[in-house]
């Protein structure tokens, strides 16, 4: 492994270690501040110029060239309903990359990048209101800044289909039959959900780390074993108030706990995230989406503790 790569991961295992979060703060058209997290993003640019391509889905304004790759382009004030708008094209595009893929999210304006402890970070107001497509809010130097579930935004503008398939229940083997799910995102929680309904098993949603860490702790000191209610836990790394890899650590060092398998899903990509795994004592990884792939990961955990 080259010291480059090693470099990379001390960068980004550093800010998961302190239960940080790397935020670039962009506009919609407006004074009010919005943020992704930063290792979503591959490149900001000037606006360029968008061509049509056939097969894009209505919501999208079109694609763009960069850097010889055609990236399909979401006005994101547009695909969020975002009323704030000033009649201003927007000026800047935010190429990322997530999910597997690579999209560009057009923006007002992009303001700086911050880092910000998790543990400030609050969950958004309850569903309605268009709410729906934030995972959590937070203060900066007095701002508010809202930030981004970037996965339910391209879900919905660009629905995509299941690669899972037709699936059997799996086989009762004695041992519990529930898994903890720990995700901010509305659409991952669902997704996941039904991953483990088509195989025959329950599912516990929460939607931070804190909130997973309390349940499990409440549950072994109420007497009743984690191990023994949940065949696995299956965590998103970035959320508000405690992030995967803390989550993950907390685990490992809780006597009660430390026995759980924990499956860390995220929409991250790179050649980082084995290292992470390792350096936090996760048992495995899976990014997001492949429902066939998750599937197959968690009746492999099912079957293994037999």
């Amino acid at each position: 492994m080259s010291q480059d790569l090693l470099d990379r991961i001390d960068q980004r295992t550093r800010l998961a270690g302190h239960n940080r979060l790397a935020l670039l703060l962009f506009r919609l058209g407006s004074r009010q501040l919005f943020g992704v997290n930063v290792f979503k993003v591959k490149e900001v640019l000037p606006r360029p110029r968008l061509f049509t391509l056939p097969q894009l889905p209505p919501a999208f304004a079109g694609a763009a060239d960069v850097r010889g790759r055609s990236v399909p382009v979401l006005d994101l004030a547009r695909a969020i309903g975002h009323s704030g708008n000033d009649g201003d094209e927007p000026g800047y595009l935010v190429v990322t990359e997530f999910n597997r893929s690579v999209q560009g999210f057009l923006v007002a304006g992009v303001d700086r990048i911050v880092n910000i402890a998790v543990e400030h970070i609050q969950p958004p107001p309850e569903p309605g209101g268009g709410c729906h497509y934030l995972t959590g809010v937070t203060r900066h130097q007095g701002e508010l800044i809202q930030l981004i579930d970037v996965e339910s935004v391209l879900a919905e503008s660009a629905p995509r289909s299941s690669d899972l398939g037709s699936l059997t229940a799996l086989p009762d083997s004695g041992g519990p039959r529930e898994v903890l799910v720990v995700d901010d995102s509305r659409v991952a929680r669902n997704q996941i959900r039904s991953v483990l309904q088509q195989l025959g098993l329950e599912a516990t949603l929460l939607s931070d780390g804190k909130q997973a860490l309390d349940h499990l702790q409440a549950l072994a000191q109420g007497g009743q074993p984690p191990c023994d209610r949940y065949a696995m836990v299956i965590s998103d790394i970035e959320m508000p108030a405690m992030d995967g890899y803390t989550l993950t650590t907390e685990i490992r060092r809780d006597p009660a706990l430390r026995g759980l398998f924990v499956l860390l899903h995220t929409s991250l990509s790179g050649v980082f995230n084995q290292a992470m795994v390792e350096r936090v004592g996760a048992d495995d990884f899976v990014p997001k989406y492949s429902e066939r792939e998750l599937a197959q990961r968690v009746a492999a955990r099912i079957g293994a503790a037999r």
